[in-house]
């Protein structure tokens, strides 16, 4: 007896008992159509419409994961190396710290607008994200690492973001510079005015 024989023989012996369906009943059963949306759906619904404003633009879709050992670095047009250059080396004092280190993503992902806003309305221009990464050089990469990086671009106060040194964090911490305010600009001005006389 050959194989494919010994095969067909098995399988028949498997399905004995089974009988195919009749024509009548050869769908499933999808249940009764709902008329509306579930009390889940309503829960999220509502949810959703409590949440801040400001917090929408931020997404959680798809994100390249950024590498545990490849540095962050970013700059609007219009800013000069330098800038970046001596963000990078702490030449500019953290003037607040966001502790984003084991948090879930979605509490970082509240945490982090209602962060940026503040600072500026307190018109400072350099913070600091604590945000961790793996230790190993074969870590798997950060997530919160990788979505902060598409996530503090998004914003129009940012100028400027790098990671920073090993005295401040490393590649665990990431320096932000934010935009002046309008307030800040003007008292700059002011205070131009006075030195040229």
């Amino acid at each position: 007896m050959t194989q494919s024989a010994r095969d067909d023989l098995d399988f028949r012996a498997l399905m004995g008992d089974v009988r195919p369906l009749g024509r009548a009943r050869n769908r499933a059963d999808p249940g009764h159509a709902t008329r509306g949306p579930s009390e889940a759906q309503l829960a999220r619904r509502e949810s959703a419409a409590a949440e801040p404003q400001g917090r929408d633009f931020l997404s959680d879709d798809f994100v390249d994961l950024i590498p545990p050992f490849d540095p962050l670095e970013y700059r609007r047009d219009g800013i000069q190396q330098g800038v970046v250059d001596r963000l990078r080396h702490g030449g500019y004092a953290a003037q607040a710290q966001l502790h984003l280190l084991r948090r879930p993503l979605e509490e970082c992902r509240r945490a982090l607008p209602s962060f940026i806003r503040e600072a500026r309305a307190h018109d400072l221009r350099s913070v600091l994200i604590i945000h961790g990464r793996g230790r190993e050089i074969d870590s798997a990469p950060n997530v919160l690492r990788s979505y902060l990086a598409k996530w503090l671009a998004q914003f129009e106060e940012v100028q400027a973001y790098v990671s920073a040194g090993q005295a401040d964090g490393g590649l665990g911490a990431t320096w932000v510079m934010l935009r002046k305010s309008e307030r800040a600009r003007t008292a700059n001005r002011e205070r131009q005015q006075k030195r040229r006389g």
